[in-house]
């Protein structure tokens, strides 16, 4: 005798992948970033530590984009025009995220491919309502 589901769980089970065949995520409801605040460490020279915190991120890219705005920013207010990426740890202590980036400044675009235009990066986290510095 073949085992039978009950008719509720076939139909939240049809349902369940009908949602996933489309490919697109479902929204938890609107998305409500809160800022928490930056700390600027000069390291050496042209090296920045930026320590981030905020809640509501979707994910770790959000807490990094939140630390790459606090650095083109400062580099504008150093008076340099770029900042290159040294790398970024993000954790999640309850409902707050945290950032710990690390950027070199420099007046010229620096080597490398985790480059930033202080310029353009100020410009596009004021459109999106990040703060910066």
């Amino acid at each position: 005798m073949p085992n039978r589901l009950p008719s509720s769980l076939m139909i939240a089970a049809a349902a369940a992948v009908g949602a996933c065949a489309g490919g697109q995520e479902v929204s938890q409801g609107p998305r409500a970033p809160s800022y928490l605040g930056i700390e600027t460490i000069l390291l050496d020279g042209d090296m920045v530590n930026f320590r981030v915190a905020m809640t509501g991120a979707r994910d770790e890219a959000d807490v990094e984009t939140y630390g790459r705005c606090a650095a083109a920013q400062y580099a504008l207010i150093r008076g340099f025009g770029f900042a290159r990426h040294v790398r970024t740890q993000v954790a999640k202590t309850k409902e707050t995220w945290r950032g710990d980036a690390v950027y070199l400044i420099s007046a010229a675009l620096p080597r490398g491919t985790r480059t930033i235009d202080a310029e353009v990066t100020v410009r596009d986290c004021g459109e999106l309502g990040i703060p910066t510095v």
